[in-house]
């Protein structure tokens, strides 16, 4: 047998080694897609990364077939052609598969690079077997061996350093070194698989069986043209996919799908113009945080989608025109943006949406009712047509329907901006208020009207401004609830309360209990009672001469865990009483199940016993107290007919003006030496 003499094309080696880096990077920069992405989405990026490193190697061993010149008619059998270049994107499938978890472990990063060297290797081998010629393949076991070799090492070093630095931008060295590697790793194992093989003439022993190319090398460079062009076609493809999904993700809300705040951006650009007429709607959904507390966060997911599907319905069937669109822009907020909308439409769409959202849920097989929402409307060009401005009023207006009792709607006005700069510049002041003890407390007289005697003080937060003097309760409380100020304000109050009932009792020998009033934020944080524990201990007060005042509303919200701490407070030896009983959220047939001792009528029914409606009440809820075995405080006691009316319904505990209005530390001083330390105090 003759040994042939092999003549290789410089320039065509050059390409190969390029096509096989470039395909490298472009298979690595798409595998580096699949991290960041999830379901469909994720298979689609593993295939066409697997495709393109597959069809990369199978382009660089053929245009390496070109390269060298073997002096007789080659020709290839299309079934191992095609197996070859199968071969090569499976494996490579499997090895992006294991490099691109999110911490893969060492021997799934050694599986990866083992898996990549065995598709180049059988890639190459295989398109070798295709080969049909007068000639005869004998191979050098040393450099065969040689050649696996080097596609494997080569192939874990390039997918060990895509898999460090995969998360850099689409274009950095290091990607590019990882490209150069796999690169090497694929031409590095053809032409040293080349070195291994020589070919030896045997005349007549051609299969005629398989097809025949009458110009190889033109077929050849057909089919690796064509596979090039896939390659860049599937890059392109996958350049326009990613620019499609980036924009989607950037711009979208990924839980409703509506547009987002950088959504909302881009239609401010497009659709509103100075000067053009249009409203924006904020909407704020009531009481969604108590559902997500209480039902669960993937209830208050479906509870959102549901309610952004609502709101797209409103918005047909006002039927508006102009361009308008819904937005989410986080939590339960959304907002509502129409371009060419009149005023009135904007109204007659706010009452439709608050109609529409106030109707049952249902969800994950449980009805779930949400009491309505807030909105504030901003009209343009009336209060401004850029997105600040009026996001800015619609804002302000919402968080007045919040305030005005909630479930309606309210149109930004000028009034409106005074308040809200002026709450804003409050809330500042009030994060300051403690460390410059512009916070104290006074305190109000609970009287025993039968006995004529001091039963107990309730504790009350009041805050002098440096500047605007005393700021009402009803104007701070709620910022501080609204910010979260109100829990340490309350643990300091609570430890203020303490130490001063002490002094009461170690100077004037006044021992009654002084009530303080709880947040709903408050029963937020389990630990609650146990830290009231500590403050009541570290005081030296004993704990029965501590009371804790909560809301209805408290008592009704998350009731289970509210129950177990107003327990432990109980525990304890502390009373727990229930304050503006009658016109909260209570459910009668839930109130012998809330661990309270004292219910306090609300002084609504007080001021208004001369009305007959009100004194029926005032007896049903004495009635209410005697048979659950309660104490009853009739709060906005302010006349001697008024007390009257309460002894002859049999309620004698009594708070308001009448006995004591709110007193600071050293008025309720001189208050108990004037009136108290002469009479019988509670036992």
């Amino acid at each position: 047998m003759e040994q042939l003499t092999l003549h290789y094309n410089g320039w065509i080696i050059g390409l190969s080694v390029i096509i096989s880096i470039v395909a490298a990077y472009i298979a690595l920069n798409l595998a580096s897609k699949v991290s960041h992405s999830r379901g469909k989405s994720k298979i689609i990026w593993l295939c066409l990364s697997s495709f393109v490193m597959g069809s990369g190697v199978w382009s660089m061993h053929f245009v390496g077939m070109l390269a060298f010149h073997l002096e007789m008619e080659v020709h290839y059998d299309i079934t191992l052609t095609l197996l070859s270049a199968l071969a090569a994107i499976i494996t490579s499938f499997i090895a992006f598969a294991f490099v691109v978890k999110p911490n893969p472990k060492l021997h799934e990063n050694i599986i990866a690079g083992l898996m990549m060297g065995i598709g180049i290797s059988v890639m190459h081998y295989t398109g070798m077997h295709a080969m049909r010629m007068d000639a005869m393949i004998v191979y050098d076991k040393q450099y065969v061996l040689l050649s696996i070799v080097i596609a494997l090492v080569a192939s874990y070093g390039a997918l060990f350093l895509f898999h460090r630095f995969r998360n850099q931008p689409d274009f950095s060295i290091w990607k590019l070194s990882s490209a150069v590697i796999m690169g090497f790793a694929i031409s590095g194992m053809h032409y040293t698989g080349m070195a291994a093989t020589h070919f030896h003439h045997m005349p007549g022993t051609m299969d005629t069986t398989t097809f025949s190319f009458s110009a190889s090398q033109v077929l050849l460079i057909t089919a690796v043209s064509l596979v090039s062009l896939s390659i860049l076609a599937v890059s392109w493809a996958a350049v326009f996919m990613e620019r499609h999904l980036l924009e989607r993700m950037a711009y979208s809300d990924p839980l409703t799908a509506l547009p987002n705040r950088y959504g909302l951006q881009r239609y401010f650009e497009k659709a509103f113009h100075e000067k053009m007429q249009g409203a924006v709607l904020f909407l704020d959904l009531d009481r969604f945080k108590s559902i997500n507390d209480t039902l669960g966060h993937d209830m208050g997911d479906e509870l959102l989608i549901e309610v952004a599907r609502r709101l797209r319905q409103c918005m047909q069937a006002e039927h508006l025109p102009g361009n308008n669109q819904v937005f989410r822009l986080g939590g339960d907020e959304f907002l509502i943006a129409a371009s060419e909308i009149q005023p009135d439409h904007a109204i007659s769409l706010a009452e439709r949406i608050l109609q529409s959202i106030k109707q049952p849920y249902h969800l994950s097989g449980d009805q779930v009712f949400v009491t309505g929402g807030s909105i504030g409307i901003a009209l343009a060009p009336e209060h401004g047509y850029d997105r600040t401005s009026l996001m800015r009023a619609a804002d302000t207006a919402m968080y007045v329907s919040k305030n005005a009792g909630k479930n309606r709607y309210s149109i930004f006005n000028e009034e409106m901006n005074v308040r809200q700069l002026r709450r804003m510049g409050l809330e500042n002041d009030l994060r300051q208020s403690m460390d410059a003890n512009q916070l104290f407390i006074v305190y109000q007289p609970k009287w025993d009207s039968q006995h004529d005697r001091l039963v107990g003080m309730e504790a009350l937060l009041r805050w002098r401004h440096p500047e605007l003097g005393l700021v009402s309760p009803g104007e701070f409380i709620p910022i501080a609830e609204e910010t979260g100020l109100i829990i340490p304000i309350t643990y300091w109050m609570i430890g203020e309360v303490c130490e001063q009932n002490l002094n009461w009792q170690q100077e004037l020998k006044v021992f009654v209990p002084v009530s303080v009033n709880m947040s709903a934020r408050m029963f937020e944080n389990p630990l609650f009672a146990g830290r009231v524990e500590r403050i009541v201990r570290q005081s030296g007060l004993s704990a029965e001469y501590l009371e804790l005042e909560i809301t209805e509303s408290i008592a009704m919200n998350s009731m289970e865990g509210t129950v177990e701490q107003l327990k432990h407070i109980q525990s304890l030896g502390m009373r727990v009483s229930l304050d503006d009983f009658g016109t909260g959220y209570s459910s009668l047939g839930r109130l012998d199940e809330m661990p309270v001792d004292i219910i306090k009528m609300d002084q609504i029914f007080v001021r208004k016993s001369d009305q007959s409606s009100k004194q029926a009440i005032v007896s049903t809820i004495i009635a209410i107290a005697s048979n659950l075995e309660l104490e009853l405080v009739a709060e906005g006691v302010e006349t001697a007919e008024q007390e009257a009316f309460l002894q002859s319904r049999g309620c004698y505990l009594m708070q308001g003006y009448y006995y004591g209005k709110p007193m600071t530390v050293e008025q309720m001083n001189e208050w108990l030496k004037e009136k108290v330390l002469h009479m019988p105090l509670a036992e």
